[in-house]
């Protein structure tokens, strides 16, 4: 796994942070978005964190976190895998592909490889269903994915 971010610089950048936006009404969201900003993630230490420092109930933050896509409470890997599981891609068999992708990488869906390189996360759709089924890697989009396709497409990370 990459080196830890847990710091005491990052911990005293979070804190100045909230410091920042204390007593505000929202502060809520531009806290977390820097929080994710700096860790990269909200895990439930980082939580607690803002929860103690803005004096917001931690069921609160965690409700807010949770229910963004943006947020995520684990550290996600070099590079994002996510597979499209919409209807036009599911159909297609885009849950063949994450299954073998899981095996291939040994993770399973949500999850990231312990060298920290991969994340594997399902996507509800990417609004590109005439190249169904489709895989994108960071930026990178492959639409009409195969099989077969996927020892070759890892091989580029």
């Amino acid at each position: 796994m990459p080196a830890s971010v847990f710091t005491q610089e990052n911990f005293a950048r979070l804190d100045l942070i909230i410091a920042q936006h204390k007593g505000e009404q929202g502060a809520l969201m531009p806290v977390l978005y820097e929080a994710k900003k700096i860790f990269g993630f909200i895990s439930i230490d980082i939580q607690e964190r803002i929860s103690k420092g803005l004096d917001i109930p931690l069921s609160e933050i965690y409700g807010v976190a949770s229910f963004y896509s943006t947020f995520s409470d684990k550290q996600k890997g070099e590079n994002i895998i996510a597979v499209c599981l919409g209807t036009a891609c599911y159909v297609k068999g885009s849950q063949k592909i994450i299954d073998k992708i899981s095996k291939k990488l040994n993770i399973e869906v949500g999850d990231t490889t312990s060298d920290g390189k991969f994340s594997l996360v399902p996507a509800r759709c990417v609004g590109a269903c005439s190249l169904a089924p489709v895989v994108t890697i960071n930026a990178d989009v492959y639409g009409k994915a195969k099989l077969d396709d996927i020892d070759s497409i890892l091989s580029n990370y």
